[in-house]
């Protein structure tokens, strides 16, 4: 089976039961723990591009987003801040074969395989 990029926060239920549906899919996932390791722009935009946009990609519970007015901001601004503060950017993000995914819900994970 062709490789799966998945963007992990371990802390994340969301984000630990999507990795666990493509492994238990016998899925060759490599982890990407974005917050310690995070894209770089170029990538960000791809990825934001391919599932609805920046504000699509952009996490607002438990983070400053709301209060940074970043739900109406356009999105060269949403990108920035995502660069500048990776927890800004939603997950568990996956790139495969199948496309890009938000695996919101978790379930949507396999889409990208």
């Amino acid at each position: 089976m062709a490789g799966i990029s998945f963007w992990h926060n371990p802390d994340c239920g969301t984000s630990r039961t999507a990795l666990a549906l493509l492994r238990d899919a016998g899925h060759d996932v490599q982890v990407v723990h974005y917050l310690q390791s995070p894209p770089d722009a170029a990538t960000l935009a791809r990825v934001a591009a391919a599932v609805g946009g920046a504000r699509a990609l952009l996490r607002v519970q438990g983070t400053t987003a709301q209060a940074r007015g970043l739900p109406d901001a356009d999105e060269a601004s949403i990108l920035a801040a995502m660069l500048a503060e990776p927890i800004l950017i939603n997950r568990p993000v996956v790139i495969g074969p199948g496309g890009i995914v938000l695996a919101r819900p978790a379930a949507r994970a396999v889409e990208a395989a």
